[in-house]
C-alpha cells in the first residue's frame, strides 16, 4: 500500500538540499536516511534519501545523486510516496493512516446516519473527512476529538457529534425557513 509522506518544496541552498512539506505522524520512521520513496510525477523516482535535518522549523532533505540546486529546484512539488505494509498500524492507538479510515461509515452519537468517508483533506490547520451523503452531496467533518469522537475499526464507523450548522440537511433548513416565513406572514 502507498502512502504520501510529504511533498518537495524550493531547493536550499547550493548543494541539493530541498525543504519538505511534511504529510506523515512518522517523519523519522517515512523520512530517514536510506528510505527509499516512490514519487509523483514517477518519473522523478524513485528517490533515496541520503541526509535530512531540521532547520528553523522545516525538514530538510538531501537525496541520493541530487548535488546541486538546479537539479534540487527540478524537484519542487514532487509528491514523496512510502510502501507501507497495510496491516501495519501507527504507534499510537488514536492515530490512524488514511487507508484505515477511507469507506468508514460516519453516523452522530445519537445514530443518525452522515454517510461515507470518500477523502481525506490534510490542510495546514487540521485534517477533514469528505463525507459523502446518502444523497451524493458532499459534507466535510473536521477530523477534531471534539467531533470526531470515535474511530471503531471492527465495526467501519466513525461516531460524530457535529456542532449546529455542521451538517444540518439542506430539506432541514429550507422547513425551518418555511416555518419562520409563515409565522411572519400570519403577525
Amino acid at each position: 500500500m502507498q502512502l504520501v509522506v510529504g511533498r518537495i518544496g524550493r531547493a536550499h541552498g547550493i548543494k541539493g538540499e530541498v525543504t519538505v512539506e511534511v504529510r506523515t505522524d512518522e517523519p523519522e520512521l517515512r523520512l530517514g536516511p536510506g528510505a527509499v520513496l516512490a514519487t509523483d510525477p514517477a518519473s522523478t523516482g524513485p528517490l533515496t534519501i541520503e541526509s535530512g535535518r531540521v532547520h528553523s522549523g522545516r525538514l530538510m532533505l538531501r537525496f541520493a545523486g541530487v548535488r546541486d540546486r538546479n537539479a534540487a529546484e527540478a524537484l519542487r512539488n514532487t509528491i514523496l510516496i512510502a510502501e507501507v505494509d497495510p496491516e501495519e498500524l501507527p504507534e499510537n492507538e488514536d492515530e490512524f493512516y488514511d487507508h484505515q479510515l477511507m469507506d468508514l461509515d460516519v453516523i452522530t452519537v445519537d445514530g443518525t446516519e452522515v454517510g461515507r468517508i470518500t477523502e481525506i483533506s490534510h490542510l495546514p490547520s487540521q485534517d477533514l473527512f469528505i463525507v459523502e451523503r446518502p444523497d451524493g452531496s458532499e459534507v466535510m467533518i473536521p477530523f477534531v476529538e471534539e467531533i470526531v469522537t470515535e474511530i471503531d475499526l471492527e465495526e467501519q464507523k466513525a461516531v460524530i457529534d457535529p456542532p449546529p450548522g455542521l451538517i444540518d440537511d439542506r430539506a432541514e433548513i429550507a422547513s425551518s425557513r418555511d416555518a419562520e416565513s409563515d409565522e411572519d406572514a400570519s403577525a
